[in-house]
């Protein structure tokens, strides 16, 4: 059994729990339900931004406990002002860390568009990522078939928020692209055994159809490697360990930028 087999199944337990502890018609009365999402195009294309989606987690399956010693406000916060285009926050407790509590910390904090990002497998993970004020939602296709992924992005699309389908091969990303999404990412990220190659998304972008956002996930640790990924096609860049690991996410993701601006 893979990590990814794990968590699924894990998944499964937590949302059964949710379920039992929060009803859908509570989820409809939280704070953040009626409001409307921001739009992720606009962000991740406008001028002033970086196309960065800073992301804030705590540690990994693979490499253990990264960063336990910051918190979601103080990290996002400095991501959106050093010019992330959108935020990714963890919200998978037993293999990341994260806790549903950090969205909510995360959207109070900021006024850019925020990710929810965790393994979406049921209706009602969308319904409660619109509860706690996410403006983005991710699908990911190793876990979801077809019809899970149109189903899933066509109430995602209905409560008006935005839609990143994750892919790590062809294979994946020919079977998985339907009318409802706003972004394709490929995560350069193998999730069976969590090893990384940037080269994954030179070898999709072109497969990717250009009515989509194109996002580039996993193993950018250089602003020479964006620069490459842009010309290629790319108009986002999702980030998280390399900012995680140092003892100041928000001045990595700083200095980062700056970097990206000379290059």
């Amino acid at each position: 059994m893979t990590i990814l087999d794990k968590i699924v199944l894990r998944k499964k337990e937590e949302v059964a729990a949710a379920k039992q502890a929060v009803s859908v018609k509570q989820l409809e009365a939280g704070l953040h339900f009626n409001r409307n999402p921001y739009v992720f195009k606009d962000f991740l294309l406008d001028k002033n931004r970086t196309g960065i989606i800073a992301e804030f987690k705590r540690r990994s399956p693979s490499k253990g406990i990264i960063n336990d010693q910051v918190t979601v406000e103080e990290v996002t916060h400095a991501y959106a002002a050093a010019g992330a285009s959108a935020l990714s926050v963890l919200t998978d407790v037993d293999f990341f860390g994260g806790h549903t509590n950090d969205l909510l910390a995360a959207r109070a904090a900021n006024e850019i568009p925020v990710l929810r990002k965790d393994f979406m497998i049921d209706e009602y993970q969308i319904l409660e990522a619109k509860a706690l004020g996410a403006d983005l939602i991710l699908l990911i296709a190793a876990i979801l078939t077809p019809a899970e992924i149109k189903n899933l992005s066509a109430l995602a699309k209905s409560l008006g928020l935005n839609v990143l389908l994750e892919v790590h091969n062809l294979e994946e990303l020919q079977r998985s692209i339907c009318k409802d999404l706003d972004a394709i990412g490929v995560n350069n990220r193998n999730l069976a055994d969590f090893t990384v190659n940037i080269q994954t998304s030179f070898d999709l972008v072109n497969q990717i159809p250009n009515e989509f956002m194109k996002i580039s996930e996993s193993a950018i640790s250089a602003p020479e490697t964006i620069k490459e990924l842009r010309a290629a096609g790319f108009h986002g860049f999702l980030i998280g360990e390399n900012f995680m690991k140092t003892s100041n996410p928000g001045l990595a993701m700083q200095d980062f930028a700056r970097q990206l601006i000379s290059v």
